[in-house]
């Protein structure tokens, strides 16, 4: 059996990264351009369209795109799509943009120049309607609310020539993958069921349940973790790989585990976000993507379960790959082992939850860590963090002191 077939009508990957002569004349180019500066958000969503992960996308949404993916979840010319990808300009800006003119989109971080773009549409939008469908709130609490409200009053649209995948090659080598290369590994492997498994946090005892759930069904998982911007608190991707690598030599059978890492921001949007999981996971040759609770969640937003039911809303066919849905999971001390809603019929006063989220609290704060929370292996690493960066915080907050 083959892999899944990327998204799109024409089932190949698109990548728009520029390479060799070319890459170097659109550079040349570029130094001549006006250039629009763009977040990391954005920065992020172009190295995906670079890399063939945003297939089929040639640009950023026009206006009409925008409209079907914030309504109906489709692009003006019937693809599906669940999060707009949108960038963004200063009124100023916009309205010194000829109509087709190209411009150099830059990153606001570091200047560097990550693409062309040809503008071919200039628009606005209604900020709180995509925050309410997208997200459903407006709080701008939500951290996924507040990079679209922190968004330029301008939308650009158009096609772009992706020149640069950042630092992601050089900082993650060896983490991190462009889909065509997963693809390449799955093959080697001899998968062709493969399920994802999107992670932002080390993963603890629940997170290895859900993976070795999906081995049992599948030809092996991807656990595929983000490399991208982080809200406050959550652990960075290079203590995450050490503590996944380290799980992975002890606890896995070989060869039924790869992983790879993907340079997106986080949304923070629930239900829509699980369907950008699975679709941009389709890309990188998985047939399935491992949706537990709160997939993607932040705060009390959505419930634990969202994430499942809006793959039953979608349209059949809208994605290949599908969502391998498992209740919430946790440690039976009566079972005496993992267990999950489906397979556990004692109480609650039986059951340890299991979250990263109450295990980073427990570790930043020093506190003990129950028994079956995580592999002793794992906590280790996570406890040399939080030690070293309690002491970072520590010198950090005295120089200021110091004025």
């Amino acid at each position: 059996m083959a892999l899944v077939n990327p998204h799109g009508k024409e089932k190949k990957l698109k990548p728009l990264l520029l390479e060799g002569d070319e890459l170097e004349e659109a550079k040349e180019k570029a130094s001549t351009l006006k250039q629009v500066p763009i977040s990391s958000r954005e920065v992020g969503d172009l190295i995906m369209m670079g890399i063939g992960g945003f297939t089929p996308l040639e640009g950023f949404m026009t206006k009409a795109d925008w409209q079907g993916v914030v309504d109906e979840f489709t692009m003006a010319d019937g693809t599906f799509w669940p999060i707009p990808i949108t960038v963004s300009a200063s009124r100023e800006t916009a309205d010194s943009i000829g109509d087709g003119e190209e411009v150099a989109l830059v990153s606001s971080e570091n200047g560097e120049t990550m693409a062309i773009m040809t503008v071919t549409e200039k628009y606005t939008i209604d900020k709180e309607h995509e925050c309410q469908q997208v997200y459903k709130t407006t709080d701008t609490e939500h951290p996924g609310v507040l990079m679209v409200m922190n968004q330029e009053e301008v939308n650009l649209a158009g096609p772009v020539k992706v020149l640069s995948e950042g630092t992601f090659p050089e900082e993650y080598e060896g983490i991190y993958l462009r889909p065509s290369e997963s693809r390449a590994l799955f093959e080697e492997k001899g998968w062709s069921t493969v399920a994802a498994f999107q992670t932002r946090n080390p993963m603890h005892r629940s997170h290895e349940y859900l993976t070795k759930i999906a081995i049992e069904i599948c030809d092996g998982v991807f656990i595929h973790m983000l490399l991208g911007k982080l809200k406050p608190g959550d652990i960075p991707a290079d203590v995450r790989q050490e503590a996944i690598d380290t799980l992975i030599e002890k606890y896995y059978v070989k060869d039924t585990i790869a992983v790879g890492g993907y340079p997106l921001d986080m949304r923070y949007a629930g239900p829509r976000e699980a369907l950008l999981h699975a679709l941009f996971r389709q890309n990188y040759g998985c047939s399935h993507l491992i949706v537990g609770r709160d997939h993607a969640g932040v705060g009390e937003y959505y419930g634990p379960f969202d994430a499942h039911h809006i793959f039953d809303e979608i349209p059949e066919g809208a994605l290949e790959t599908q969502p391998l849905k498992i209740d919430w999971t946790f440690y039976c001390t009566a079972c005496d082992g993992m267990a999950s809603m489906k397979t556990c019929p004692h109480g609650k006063e039986e059951r340890l939850i299991l979250s990263g989220t109450k295990l980073r609290k427990m570790l930043s704060e020093g506190e003990d860590v129950p028994d079956h929370f995580s592999r002793p292996e794992v906590l280790a690493i996570l406890r040399n963090y939080y030690e070293n960066l309690t002491e970072k915080v520590e010198i950090k907050t005295h120089k200021y002191a110091e004025g």
